[in-house]
């Protein structure tokens, strides 16, 4: 299920990872929390979308709810904050996604003003720059910084965030490119990095067990992605297109209807014990059905794909290194063990499954943020470091 289109194989240096895991024990040191019902006013989030940090260890907290970020200090103190709904420049029409450059930048896209908000490393609004025109409609993923300041990084293909209106003309995805958005003049501009691979039939709704679109930025300004059903992460730099993939040798399961059967029960009793989650259409709840109603009419929908892919997540360090999350031992599991790699090919270890949730945002000396739910099941968040950094 791998396709590498980029560059011709010849070029890409392959890389064969042991297959017997090295457990890694976590060794966190927790900073601080932010973001509580009953905290400072500044700190009781809507909903935290997103979050990041910059190269002087602040924490940016993006709340898609209140359309306002927030800054937060190393010491978890409230330093300023800037956004909110508007009209205006600098005012969010339809905000999602979040940048943080090194030097305290912040971009923001905006479906509404079809446009990327840039905001100065103290909270002032700098400009717009407009979105480069496109086919179809326009449609927001999660947008990674360049460590060099210039541009952005997203995927086609990836966790839609947001998505609203068309642009000019139509046209149709062969592939998942990895593209570099460069926001430097007033309109961006897109170049492709590399070509993921598009698996038959078009981009959504993406079939259960279907391989994700994962990516990450790393700090020579290369990406590292995972777009098939395999263990096998591309690195690809601007100009040059994949020329290293890190492989494991474990072999995706096979589909079958005992698979499917499996899969079923186990969405079943997770909406019978969390309830059904709502699908909101024109402010009224179209899911009223049972649990068991919801779920069959959920996988009617999707659909599932032939095997199951092993890769649920990726993200990548500040110094290079690149977390990724496998299944867990049931194939519909997301939250399985977690691997340890480097972006020049070295396996560090894997973290057991339950031992610790994929990071949410990466920064300085170890820094590390999660976004975690509380007994509300309100999102905060809490900071951490990676001891021995």
């Amino acid at each position: 299920m791998c396709l590498f289109t980029a560059v011709p194989a010849a070029a890409q240096e392959i890389i064969d990872l042991p297959a017997e895991d090295r457990p890694l024990t976590p060794d966190f040191e927790e900073l601080y929390r932010v973001g509580s019902a009953t905290g400072a006013d500044w700190e009781q989030f809507g909903n935290v979308r997103r979050v990041g940090f910059d190269g002087a260890g602040r924490l940016y907290v993006f709340d898609n709810q209140a359309d306002r970020v927030s800054v937060v200090g190393p010491d978890g103190e409230f330093l300023w904050a800037f956004g909110r709904p508007g009209e205006g420049p600098g005012e969010f029409r339809g905000a999602d996604g979040l940048a943080v450059m090194r030097d305290g930048r912040a971009v923001l896209a905006d479906y509404g003003h079809r446009a990327y908000h840039i905001f100065g490393a103290n909270g002032s609004f700098e400009r717009m720059v407009r979105m480069a025109p496109e086919p179809g409609a326009v449609t927001i993923t999660d947008i990674l910084p360049d460590p060099g300041g210039e541009a952005i990084f997203s995927a086609v293909g990836a966790q839609t965030l947001s998505a609203s209106g068309v642009t000019r003309g139509s046209g149709r995805h062969t592939s998942r490119p990895v593209e570099r958005i460069t926001i430097t003049g007033d309109e961006a501009t897109k170049d492709t990095v590399a070509e993921g691979w598009l698996p038959p039939g078009s981009l959504r709704p993406v079939k259960v067990f279907g391989p994700r679109m994962s990516t990450g930025v790393l700090p020579d300004g290369s990406v590292a992605f995972s777009d098939s059903s395999a263990y096998a992460i591309k690195i690809a730099r601007p100009g040059a297109g994949v020329w290293r993939v890190l492989r494991r040798p474990f072999r995706p399961i096979r589909v079958t209807n005992r698979v499917i059967e499996a899969e079923t029960e186990r969405r079943v009793r997770v909406w019978e014990a969390e309830g059904v989650p709502p699908t909101i259409i024109n402010g009224v709840n179209v899911r009223t059905g049972s649990p068991r109603e919801e779920v069959m009419r959920t996988l009617d929908l999707f659909g599932f794909f032939e095997e199951v892919s092993i890769v649920r997540g990726l993200r990548t360090g500040w110094d290079g290194e690149i977390w990724v999350r496998r299944h867990g031992e049931e194939p519909g599991d997301n939250a399985g063990p977690i691997d340890v790699l480097t972006m020049d090919g070295r396996y560090i270890g894997t973290y057991p499954a339950g031992e610790v949730a994929l990071p949410a945002a990466f920064g300085p000396d170890g820094l590390v943020a999660f976004i975690e739910r509380d007994e509300m099941d309100v999102r905060y968040v809490v900071v951490k470091r990676l001891r021995g950094r």
